[in-house]
C-alpha cells in the first residue's frame, strides 16, 4: 500500500490519480480498492451507483499495475476509476438506461465514449443513475430508485446525471 491513506486517496482528482500513480506514490489497485470502499460506504444512502463492476475494475487495476511496474508508456487517465452514465453502452457491464425496458441489456461493445476512456487508461467502475432514458430533472427511475444529493438526502442531485454529480460532489463526514 501507498503512504497515502485511503481517504487521501479518495479526495484526491482523476488529474491528481493520474499524476500519482505516474510517479508510483499510488497503484492503480490503490486507486481502485480506495474508490470501491467509498461506494460501499455511501452507496446504500446515495444510490449513486447503480451497477457496481467489482472484478473488472480489479482485474483492470492489476493490469495498470502491471504496465507501471514494467514501466510502459501510459495513457493520461492510466489506473484512475471512472464511473459511467447508465446511458452509454459499456461491453460486459448491465446498461440499462433507466428503464424497464432494458433491465437485462448487456451490450456487446463499448460505446466509443468508454473506449476512449479505457485507451487513455481509465478503468471503468460501474455505471451511475440516471432517469429512464435521462429524461427528467431528476434522476428516479423504474429499476433502481432515487439518486439522493450528498449534502442533503430529502433531495435528489437532479438529472440527468444525478449519479454522477453525487458521485462528484463528495460528502461531509
Amino acid at each position: 500500500m501507498s503512504s497515502y491513506t485511503e481517504s487521501e486517496i479518495q479526495q484526491a482528482s482523476g488529474a491528481e490519480q493520474a499524476r500519482l500513480i505516474r510517479e508510483r506514490a499510488i497503484s492503480p489497485v490503490d486507486a481502485v480498492d480506495a474508490a470501491l470502499s467509498r461506494i460501499e460506504e455511501l452507496n446504500s444512502t446515495l444510490n449513486a451507483f447503480c451497477v457496481v463492476a467489482e472484478e473488472q475494475a480489479m482485474e483492470a487495476a492489476r493490469e495498470a499495475e502491471r504496465l507501471v511496474e514494467d514501466g510502459d508508456s501510459l495513457g493520461p487517465l492510466h489506473g484512475v476509476p471512472v464511473g459511467i452514465k447508465d446511458l452509454i453502452a459499456t461491453e460486459g457491464i448491465r446498461t440499462t438506461f433507466g428503464s424497464r425496458m432494458y433491465e437485462e441489456f448487456i451490450p456487446d461493445r463499448d460505446s466509443v465514449v468508454v473506449q476512449r476512456i479505457k485507451d487513455a487508461g481509465g478503468i471503468v467502475l460501474g455505471k451511475t443513475n440516471v432517469p429512464e432514458f435521462g429524461y427528467q430533472g431528476i434522476t428516479d427511475n423504474e429499476v433502481y430508485g432515487v439518486t439522493r444529493n450528498p449534502w442533503d438526502t430529502d433531495r435528489t442531485p437532479g438529472g440527468s446525471s444525478g449519479g454522477s454529480a453525487a458521485v462528484s460532489a463528495g460528502r461531509r463526514r
